[in-house]
């Protein structure tokens, strides 16, 4: 771009107070397939809408709402300049993957932004994803390494966010990392928990191939905790990092949740945007919906696989959540985009049945009406059936969407590991470190389901203390129970 033309960019700027649109494909086309929905920002109109930026002085409310600490001011500075690769390098300063972010974050940092009291927040997230894909395609992401190796070996369990903040923080500083991975892809839940539409593979890969260029070895189909054990890794590894997220799905316990035509939420998404070369052997078949499918849960999940359904070409879809739109979880922006695709929510009711006709097929839903008393132990308003309210639904699918925990595998296998509720693993909350000697551990395996960037944030600090570990420094573990 000109000099003449940025200051184009800004006169207009001076009247253009509103935030500047980025595209999105129209609806009657996107709800056709499973192609990322975001087109985003061009490079005249992201310059414009970064100019946007006030430059607050500190503490800048953007960079305090961000876990990863994004020097969002700086990035936004440069964008506005056309310094798009040198953008993206400020926001990969911080976090390993600004391309996955700045698709899938809700924006924490945006919520700090000063002139979203009035005009409306600066769109960082997408501004962060459009100057990493130029950045990804100039070739301008690929991870430094030191020419000379500490001749450490670590092993990081699982390839999320966590894991892969892990494993390129780590290659930076001279050590050899392998990562194993239970899917039959590295990625984790970029791949096998978010739906093309929002994060297409190719992000992913493409990252994936960046931190194997580096050096990094990835392990596949391999499940630690099985047929290999974390004990199995120290013998082999100077440090573990446990990044295993928070994949095992919560069930209601109510009748009929194992009829034909009910899906878990894991298997009804992976198996449903997932290519089939890269599921397991046993998931190697797309879903089939009927003409009314209802997903029960209120979060992001829930979300994800109604606009799936919708895809799929189901004519009604319903969210039924147990609370009000007040307390429901996730990412408000994403549930407008579902009702824009034709999805509906039900607020205050909860099934208590799934019924099934003679061949054990799911045919009905037995639903209550809810009220909410008092706040339970999440601060939320609990949700009180309300008496003699039941009524029962004819349904073709039903879709759980009712949560996630840790996969209790790691506790369960590793001697003197200390866990908590739900399995969640016990770590000094600065450092990432367990009761186990060696072993550290961050994000949702550690918090619960939670955000990218808030795993990236933990990740951060975990590597941070590996590397003083496998250089001799004494690191405080949390003391075993």
């Amino acid at each position: 771009m000109t000099d003449t033309s940025f200051r184009e960019i800004e006169r207009k700027n001076r009247v253009h107070e509103l935030p500047v649109d980025y595209a999105k494909r129209p609806i009657e086309e996107r709800i056709l397939d499973f192609d990322e929905v975001t087109l985003g920002f061009d490079p005249v109109t992201a310059a414009l809408e970064a100019s946007r930026c006030m430059q607050c002085p500190d503490p800048q409310p953007c960079i305090l709402r961000c876990p990863a600490g994004n020097d969002v001011p700086q990035a936004l500075w440069l964008i506005s300049q056309g310094d798009f690769i040198g953008a993206a390098q400020v926001f990969a300063a911080t976090s390993p993957l600004p391309e996955v972010c700045g698709r899938v974050c809700p924006n924490l940092c945006q919520q700090g932004c000063v002139l979203g009291r009035v005009y409306g927040s600066v769109s960082v997230g997408k501004l962060e994803a459009f100057v990493a894909d130029v950045a990804r395609q100039a070739g301008a992401l690929a991870i430094d390494v030191p020419s000379e190796r500490s001749g450490k070996r670590v092993a990081v369990v699982g390839s999320g966010p966590a894991g892969i903040t892990v494993a390129e923080d780590l290659v930076k500083q001279g050590h050899s990392v392998t990562v194993y991975e239970a899917w039959p892809m590295a990625g984790g839940v970029l791949v096998y928990g978010i739906p093309s539409f929002k994060l297409d593979k190719y992000v992913v890969q493409a990252k994936i191939k960046d931190l194997e260029d580096a050096g990094v070895r990835f392990v596949v189909n391999t499940r630690i905790g099985e047929s290999v054990t974390v004990d199995a890794l120290l013998a082999e590894y100077d440090a573990v990092f446990l990044g295993t997220g928070a994949g095992v799905e919560a069930a209601m316990d109510i009748p009929g949740e194992k009829l034909a035509g009910v899906y878990s939420a894991t298997d009804f998404l992976v198996r449903a945007n997932v290519p089939l070369e890269m599921l397991p052997d046993g998931r190697r078949q797309r879903p089939q919906v009927g003409r009314r499918v209802a997903i029960i849960g209120g979060g992001d999940t829930a979300v994800d696989c109604a606009r799936t359904s919708i895809r799929l070409g189901a004519e009604e879809v319903t969210i039924v959540y147990r609370r009000t739109e007040a307390e429901m979880p996730g990412n408000k922006v994403e549930r407008g985009v579902s009702l824009d695709e034709g999805v509906r929510i039900r607020y205050l009711e909860a099934p208590t049945e799934l019924l099934g006709d003679d061949d054990g097929r799911l045919r009905a839903m037995k639903v209550i009406k809810m009220e909410l008393g008092e706040p339970d132990a999440s601060g939320r308003r609990r949700p009180v059936p309300k008496e003699g309210s039941e009524t029962i639904e004819e349904i073709d699918n039903v879709i759980l969407a009712v949560g996630y925990w840790p996969d209790p595998l790691m506790g369960k296998t590793t001697p003197n590991l200390a866990t908590r509720k739900w399995g969640l693993i016990v770590t000094d909350e600065e450092v990432g470190a367990t009761t186990r000697q060696g072993v550290f551990a961050a994000g949702d395996a550690v918090h619960g389901p939670d955000l990218v960037v808030t795993a990236i944030a933990t990740a951060h600090k975990a590597a941070t203390n590996i590397d003083r570990y496998l250089r001799g420094e004494s690191i405080p573990q949390p003391p075993a129970k």
